[in-house]
């Protein structure tokens, strides 16, 4: 099994009218249900739009919005699943759900662990 982050950007639900939130919630909220219940969900969250926190390798701390950052990611889920392609097929019921385009990157395993 392989772990996959499926993520949206920032802003990429902006487009959905407020009488439409409690359905798109209810749409992606059945989706985590329909993964936990198919045993690859591992987690998932929305993220608070620009309040992220940069802490450099000098010790140096900026707090955002960080007005460089091209992309900010704006909700993400994991699953674990055997492939990709399965991961694509979970990513596919989000942006269903979600209304908007979701991104699959595998999470890289650590060696050490």
């Amino acid at each position: 099994m392989a772990r996959f982050f499926i993520s949206f950007d920032d802003g990429a639900m902006d487009h959905i009218p407020d009488e439409d939130w409690p359905l798109v919630g209810e749409a992606a909220h059945a989706v985590v249900r329909e993964a936990q219940a198919a045993g690859v969900w591992v987690l998932g969250a929305g993220i608070t739009r620009q309040r992220s926190t940069v802490v450099a390798p000098d010790g140096t701390v900026t707090s955002g919005p960080v007005p460089e950052t091209k992309a900010v990611v704006g909700g993400f889920s994991v699953v674990d699943v055997p492939s990709r392609d399965d991961a694509v097929t979970w990513a596919a019921k989000f942006a269903a759900a979600c209304r908007c385009a979701q991104e699959v990157r595998e999470v890289l395993a650590d060696p050490a662990g």
